[in-house]
């Protein structure tokens, strides 16, 4: 009886209830050794964007014996993963985001089809498709995103279409990377403006530290708008740095954070900062609390590429079914858990998640 009665619970979502929106990358990943990562100036942990110097990087990561290439980009993993986690109706996550008219484009498109998500893209000849260079070591990555396309992102040329629009408005949950700041901050406000008009919810990732210490203006105009802020321990440093905080606790920049200026005064800002294997810090009403996460041996991690991104994957599949934070919390670890044992942001066919 319980399980018909859940079913009938879960079959209220309806297509199109989860909206995101960002760069629309193609992972090529590959595990290199510390001389590769000295030769380009890599950290082995780090997200950064792709310059001038970093052109050989890519045409030498491809030519490694084990080179792998998977569907990427932040925004679209984590609705790829919600989507995943939710199964039954399909198409319940939205995408958008530019490619270019190409084969690495094709194999977006189709990776974006079998997993269920209805991708609109915009598609534009200027720019190739964007790709990000996954330097493994370890359990460690080093991500180098060569937007090209994912860049060309116009709000007047697809987000303000009509037809495109109309499937932003069916949304009641929104999800923007913090990298798509540096893209479409007006296509972001437009989002966002909406959400908080229409009392829905929007989540916002800090994304990489660059997008703190580099993008502070757009990533301070959205913040008012910001209903769910994610990030991970050194994000949420560098922001609190950024910010003028003046302390490196993590329970106190998440109280801080949360109290920054808010234009939708129905919601309390939530924050939920992730730290690896250590404890989630999420704020629960006016209080901090811990969230261990589940315990895994290290001999079972393949890489942690899209671990972020499958944490809020999860957290949003349970988002739109109007789970508890915890419950939501609970999802996240699991599907980050699944995805670190695993190479790339991929997963089994099924969840088996409770």
């Amino acid at each position: 009886m319980l399980q018909k009665a859940r079913k009938a619970a879960d079959t209220k979502l309806s297509q199109n209830t989860l909206f995101g929106m960002g760069n629309p990358l193609l992972d090529i990943s590959a595990v290199v050794d510390k001389d590769f990562l000295d030769k380009y100036g890599l950290k082995p942990n780090d997200q950064i964007l792709a310059e001038e110097k970093h052109k050989a990087l890519f045409e030498e990561i491809v030519k490694k014996s084990k080179v792998e290439y998977h569907a990427g980009g932040s925004t679209q993993n984590s609705v790829k993963i919600a989507q995943w986690m939710i199964q039954e109706p399909h198409k319940v996550a939205t995408f958008f985001g530019c490619i270019g008219k190409d084969h690495f484009g094709e194999i977006l498109k189709q990776k974006a089809a079998e997993a269920h998500v209805d991708a609109h893209y915009y598609e534009q000849t200027e720019e190739p498709t964007g790709t990000c260079a996954a330097c493994i070591t370890g359990d460690n990555r080093s991500l180098i995103a060569n937007l090209a396309a994912a860049n060309c992102y116009k709000k007047e040329k697809h987000l303000d279409l009509d037809k495109n629009w109309s499937l932003v408005e069916k949304a009641r949950v929104y999800y923007i990377a913090g990298f798509f700041l540096t893209v479409s901050p007006d296509s972001i406000l437009k989002v966002v403006k909406h959400a908080c008009e229409h009392n829905k919810i929007f989540g916002l990732n800090l994304s990489a530290p660059f997008i703190s210490q580099f993008f502070k203006e757009p990533l301070m105009k959205v913040m008012p708008y910001v209903d769910i802020l994610f990030g991970n321990e050194t994000e949420a440093a560098m922001f609190a740095k950024e910010q003028g905080f003046e302390t490196d606790d993590i329970e106190e920049i998440a109280r801080k954070v949360q109290l920054l200026p808010k234009v939708n005064k129905n919601r309390q800002r939530i924050i939920v900062f992730t730290q690896g294997k250590d404890d989630t810090v999420a704020t629960v009403g006016d209080k901090v609390t811990r969230f261990p996460v589940i315990d895994i041996d290290q001999n079972d991690i393949v890489d942690t590429n899209g671990a972020g991104d499958a944490f809020v994957g999860g957290f949003l599949s349970e988002l739109v079914q109007e789970k508890s934070l915890e419950q939501c919390i609970h999802a996240g670890h699991y599907a980050a858990n699944i995805i670190i044992q695993r190479s790339g942001c991929t997963f089994p066919e099924k969840p088996d998640f409770h």
